[in-house]
């Protein structure tokens, strides 16, 4: 087994949960090079394999991300499935992939794929009188994630897509997602020499029809989807408002009221708030307002990018709590650990790492859906990948770009040092280190000497120190 990358810190417990996902993605959920999507999921799927390369397995198991992104793949096509309305995030995913590895033959595959699955969106799912695209939302395929309409009490299915009026609806997080894969698309095709102009026109336009059908300006905050006929529903979506922070859909005010404005329950963000009526705090629906660690870590994500480093600590310290470890900083007195776990999740969720937990309490919990109460599944992948990504795009603030790694991390204030050791990164391997706390690098220096880059094309081992202030 390769030698993995070793987290040093002043918080054990984060420390334990790090490592506790590093064997989750690494050993428990990669079969024949393929990572599944969970515990309760053998296979990988769209949506899953792309968030949990561009979080985690691109970075720390390049050739599994790669295949796994491929395998989600068919006759020149990202695949087909019944779940259509966030297939475009793989373009995302492979775009990350190849700022990542910087492997040429995978993007020769992937733009072409990537291209031609978008002109297939582009003419029978795109809303020419808004700009928007149609279904719904990144997160929400079961149907407890939406009010009524287009919720129907007479229908009793949980696909959202047995919902006709769910085929019409047009989300945030969904168009976020459309407006950075755009982005992606440019980037790809700048690369290969192709034109870049028509997809950068494209995510320009997808970015203003967000901002023009689904800012609340009255709220400082993003409805959560438009009805055909102009209606705005006025939920709040939290991958959604993550993502328009990420993708840069949201400008620099508008990303800070997004970030001073989005509700908070006791154990963290979730997926959509309030409650709808049919639930409630003591019978939470699925993926109603309950949290889902994958979009806390999607949300802690666009909060460290988006100049909110608090949100981004308060993120990691409810996550760290919510698997058992205690919060990320020793201090918010919200995040104690869970007073409840079930007997197998072990001190640091070595065994849990689950799908959902109740927001109020911090145990694993499922939700209702359609009458019955789910389970929330162990060992889910995206819960140990945002995790990590937590970890490394904040805490280490790595960003990726086609020459090279720069930094901007995030850095409780009273931490004094830590280190990411072993990191290996294209064809050299890393010791990353960071002295001191806070958010501005003072000094940025490469095997000793100063340097804002690290090349992408240093082989060897070599170590980074990033002084704070």
């Amino acid at each position: 087994m390769p030698p993995r990358t070793v987290l040093t810190c002043p918080q054990p417990e984060l420390v334990a949960v790090y490592q506790a996902a590093l064997r989750n993605l690494l050993d428990v959920n990669t079969n024949g090079g393929i990572i599944r999507a969970g515990g309760g999921y053998p296979t990988p799927w769209t949506r899953d394999a792309s968030i949990n390369s561009w979080y985690a397995a691109s970075l720390l198991s390049p050739d599994a991300a790669r295949d796994t992104l491929m395998a989600v793949t068919g006759g020149g096509l990202v695949q087909q499935d019944d779940q259509w309305w966030d297939q475009i995030i793989w373009a995302v995913a492979a775009w990350h992939h190849v700022l990542v590895t910087g492997d040429e033959e995978f993007l020769a595959r992937a733009y072409p794929i990537a291209a031609a699955t978008m002109e297939v969106l582009d003419k029978e799912r795109l809303d020419g009188r808004y700009g928007l695209y149609r279904g719904g939302a990144v997160m929400q395929d079961g149907i407890s994630g939406y009010p009524e309409p287009p919720n129907d009490p007479a229908v009793g299915s949980s696909f959202v897509l047995d919902y006709p009026e769910a085929h019409r609806i047009m989300c945030l997080s969904t168009n976020a997602v459309y407006a950075g894969a755009h982005r992606a698309l440019a980037r790809m095709a700048a690369a290969l020499g192709a034109d870049a102009r028509p997809h950068l026109e494209r995510a320009d336009a997808t970015a203003a029809a967000v901002n023009r059908w689904l800012w609340r300006e009255e709220a400082g905050l993003y409805g959560y989807f438009l009805h055909e006929d102009g209606r705005l529903d006025p939920h709040q979506e939290a991958l959604g408002l993550a993502m328009a922070i990420l993708f840069g859909v949201a400008d620099e005010r508008r990303a800070a009221l997004v970030a001073a404005n989005t509700h908070r329950e006791p154990r963290g963000v979730v997926n959509v708030w309030p409650h709808f009526d049919r639930y409630g705090p003591e019978r939470p629906g699925r993926h109603n307002a309950i949290c889902w660690p994958m979009v806390m870590g999607v949300w802690g994500d666009a909060m460290a990018r988006g100049g909110r480093p608090d949100r981004f600590l308060e993120t990691l310290t409810d996550l760290l709590g919510l698997y058992g470890g205690g919060p990320a900083d020793g201090d918010p007195a919200d995040a104690r650990p869970t007073e409840a776990r079930p007997a197998d999740a072990g001190p640091t969720g070595d065994a849990g790492l689950y799908e959902v937990y109740h927001a109020i309490t911090g145990v694993p919990d499922g939700g209702r859906q359609q009458g019955r109460q789910w389970p929330s599944e162990p060992h889910q992948t995206w819960s140990a990948t945002t995790l990590l990504g937590l970890v490394h795009h904040g805490l280490f603030g790595i960003r990726f770009e086609p020459e090279g790694l720069r930094f901007s991390p995030a850095v409780p204030a009273h931490w004094t040092e830590a280190t990411l050791s072993g990191l290996r990164y294209r064809g050299m391997t890393l010791d990353l280190t960071v002295v001191g706390g806070g958010t501005r690098v003072r000094d940025a220096r490469l095997d000793g000497r100063p340097a804002d880059l690290v090349p992408a094309d240093l082989t060897g081992h070599h170590d980074v120190r990033l002084t704070l202030t």
